[in-house]
């Protein structure tokens, strides 16, 4: 006769979540601004978790909580642009992170837009206008998926800025 396994229990809500993080730090991942535009109001956040979803037409995905100041933003207006960051945007970074900056947010960049009206930095290494085209909401936060309308790349040399295990860094070269 076979011997029953034991059922199995869930860790408590606090333990997953820590485990969680402390996977997660392990990936390392591009560093991007997510920006958008509303009734005058310019708003912005630092993201490092954005995905292409898909080529035809080209859509990108990103994950915001309903409690960060860009969140309504980019919701009503319907357009969020996504400029990913070199190694020398650690300034940008400090600015668009930390609430006690958020008067100083598009005070520092060459800041243009294209089609949808969000702003777009003009030393992105890449830069894409997005017009959302789904919400859905999850828990905290919600899914926008963002069909791009433009496409901007900056001739300049590629140095992206990363953040991994709560660090900044810059890429390097394997041999």
């Amino acid at each position: 006769m076979d011997k029953l396994e034991p059922a199995l229990s869930r860790p408590d809500p606090k333990t997953r979540a820590d485990a969680f993080k402390s996977g997660m730090r392990r990936l390392a991942s591009g560093v991007a601004l997510i920006t958008s535009a509303a009734g005058g109001q310019r708003a912005g956040l630092v993201a490092t978790a954005v995905s292409s979803v898909s080529t035809s037409p080209p859509t990108l995905l990103i994950c915001v909580n309903r409690n960060a100041s860009a969140h309504d933003v980019i919701d009503r207006s319907g357009a969020f642009a996504v400029n990913l960051l070199s190694a020398g945007d650690v300034t940008l970074v400090d600015m668009f992170s930390k609430t006690a900056r958020r008067a100083e947010r598009f005070t520092s960049g060459d800041w243009r837009t294209l089609v949808t009206g969000a702003p777009l930095l003009g030393s992105a290494l890449a830069a894409f206008d997005c017009q959302v085209v789904q919400r859905l909401g999850y828990e905290t936060h919600t899914i926008f998926l963002g069909e791009v309308m433009q496409v901007r790349t900056a001739a300049q040399e590629i140095d992206p800025l990363l953040y991994m295990d709560s660090a900044y860094r810059r890429l390097e070269r394997a041999a």
